[in-house]
């Protein structure tokens, strides 16, 4: 993985940038910090302003593991074409069949994992995100999540930063997700931006030229072709976005 801020992925980055271009970004840990309340992952003002300034600059879209709708209360005032919940199942695979078996796992899961303190069970409608964040015993925690997560016949898991994702087998994924958003709006290439194991769908699609991928905080098994320091290098790539694409006599006075 290559740093996408060095002066060679800069220029990748631009390169990028004079396409027909679809930009896609993860949320929570991407565009917004983690933190221990889910329900507290606002992006900074900083960050808020920058993506703003992009979007009237580029298509752009949010791809995000969270409900579609709680993903828009974070998102609200920015002028995507899109944001896409539940890794990529909303709005397009929102079914009353994928609810009806969202559904069944709640009280199951809720049996088996009660007796953990620290835990937290977190319907989505067409996924469940089970937090282990708060537990003492995160080890522990994550075995029994995984193991009340077998009972429930067949389904999909996703890894993430102290949360374990479990959705329907058959959903689509992220990177389905963005490849359906970049034919709906008739985009040539994409960058995608995130920084967990729900991201690596993307990243694992193999596209050269035509989708560049950068990963929040280098890590050696992902198949990210570029990685950003920390989620507060964030704010950097998108002030150079904004660059990239300012009106001529701005971009002059810029480089003067």
């Amino acid at each position: 993985m290559r740093d996408i801020l060095s002066r060679t992925g800069r220029e990748v980055l631009r390169q990028f940038t004079w396409s027909n271009v679809l930009l896609a970004f993860d949320y929570d840990g991407t565009l917004a910090p983690i933190v221990r309340d889910p329900n507290k992952a606002a992006m900074r003002a900083n960050t808020r302003r920058l993506l703003a300034a992009v979007a009237r600059r580029y298509p752009c879209i949010v791809v995000s593991g969270r409900a579609q709708s709680d993903a828009q209360h974070w998102l609200r005032g920015i002028p995507l074409e899109q944001v896409v919940g539940n890794h990529g199942i909303e709005p397009w695979q929102a079914t009353r069949p994928l609810m009806n078996e969202v559904e069944r796992w709640a009280p199951l899961l809720g049996r088996r994992l009660a007796p953990l303190k620290g835990v937290r069970i977190e319907n989505k409608t067409f996924s469940v995100a089970v937090h282990y964040r708060r537990s003492r015993e995160k080890k522990r925690a994550r075995a029994a999540i995984l193991d009340a997560a077998a009972s429930l016949g067949a389904v999909r898991l996703i890894g993430g930063k102290q949360v374990v994702n479990i959705l329907p087998k058959d959903a689509p994924h992220k990177g389905i997700a963005l490849e359906r958003e970049r034919e709906r709006l008739r985009h040539d290439t994409a960058i995608y931006v995130g920084d967990d194991e729900t991201d690596e769908d993307v990243f694992a699609l193999d596209q050269p030229g035509r989708l560049l991928t950068v990963r929040v905080g280098p890590k050696r098994l992902s198949q990210a072709s570029y990685f950003l320091k920390n989620q507060a290098a964030v704010d950097e790539f998108l002030e150079t976005l904004v660059i990239f694409r300012q009106e001529p006599e701005l971009a002059l006075a810029a480089q003067s």
